[in-house]
């Protein structure tokens, strides 16, 4: 079989390697889609403090299950599957507590094992969801990144009377967007961006005001029209916008940071406990395929309005180049494995 591999980083190859077999209580998928994100390119440059090389990338992968280990019933064979790409020991204190994404022995496909990019890739059975036939492949490929809307949303558990502010009008800002709107019906979804085309992304997703603020201020833009966000989710993940959130938001209002910067966010505590504001953390996914699974088939959210590109495997290095160079036209991109 054929696999993208880091062999370390900036050298990136596709290698013949032999056909896994899946172990116990395990399952073999046939790729057909996957999807290229933000943490594939970050460990093909080195600059992924976690991920161990050589590394077949990819934690957003569709397919068909084609062989089972021991057991696993025969019966699952042939199931489409979406693979949740979290590993966890599943009794450590965070899985006892629902937060399976920080195992204190984590594993993610695609950056402590290998992953998706891949013909074939051999993964736990009950990270393989099966996928209902209401729904198509190239949805199917994007349940992963609207499980990072799941949880993020999941902290912060969104009301229609919330006044929204996201960060970034990238992928994963756009997916929160949708799940904003889509699924918890919140009155009012502001983005701020600085590339104009990601802002018009953004109002496809469902953002009600989109705000370009590479020239301008957005406290000044926001506080001429009296707007104090209730709900602020940095999607741009940069230090320096906590402290600028913690001003904007409305008192007892959430912010949720996604972003991994190992460098200090300043902030000051009075801040935070003049307006008794509450700050989550949100990373990965917390068993959240099923949810996202079932916005699909409610049709409540629409993978269709992120997906920028679909190409061949083979042109890898190019669809990477695309990714990360043409941020005004590419979302989602998206690579095929087998038809």
């Amino acid at each position: 079989m054929k696999s993208i591999v880091i062999r370390q980083p900036d050298e990136l190859v596709i290698e013949e390697r032999t056909l896994p077999t899946p172990a116990a209580g395990e399952v073999r998928v046939k790729v057909k889609l996957a999807g290229i994100c933000g943490s594939d390119s970050h460990i093909y440059r080195g600059h992924n403090p976690f991920a161990k090389y050589p590394r077949v990338i990819g934690h957003e992968f569709f397919g068909v299950i084609d062989a089972v280990g021991e057991g696993i019933s025969d019966a699952r064979l042939g199931e489409r599957v979406s693979v949740d790409p979290v590993i966890s020991c599943g009794h450590c204190y965070p899985c006892s507590v629902g937060k399976p994404n920080v195992c204190t022995s984590l594993v993610v496909l695609g950056v402590h094992r290998d992953g998706g990019f891949s013909e074939y890739a051999v993964v736990p059975a009950k990270n393989a969801w099966p996928i209902p036939d209401v729904i198509q492949d190239k949805h199917a490929v994007m349940v992963e990144p609207f499980t990072i809307a799941a949880n993020v949303t999941g902290q912060a558990k969104p009301t229609p009377q919330d006044v929204a502010l996201v960060y970034g009008a990238g992928p994963m800002g756009l997916v929160t967007v949708q799940a904003l709107k889509g699924v918890y019906k919140v009155s009012q979804v502001i983005v701020v961006d600085r590339i104009t085309e990601r802002l018009a992304m953004a109002e496809q997703s469902g953002a009600d005001w989109a705000i370009n603020n590479a020239d301008r201020s957005l406290q000044v833009e926001l506080e001429a029209k009296g707007i104090k966000p209730t709900l602020i989710i940095d999607a741009a993940c940069h230090p320096s916008i906590l402290q600028e959130a913690v001003n904007l938001a409305s008192p007892a209002g959430r912010i949720v940071l996604m972003g991994f910067s190992g460098e200090p966010s300043q902030v000051a505590q009075q801040g935070i406990t003049g307006k008794e504001l509450t700050v989550y953390s949100s990373r990965l996914n917390a068993n959240k395929f099923p949810v996202v699974i079932d916005w699909l088939e409610k049709g409540l959210i629409d993978p269709d309005k992120l997906i920028t590109h679909v190409m061949d495997y083979r042109q890898v290095g190019e669809a990477i180049g695309v990714f990360e160079k043409d941020q005004k036209r590419c979302c989602k991109v998206l690579l095929t494995f087998a038809e």
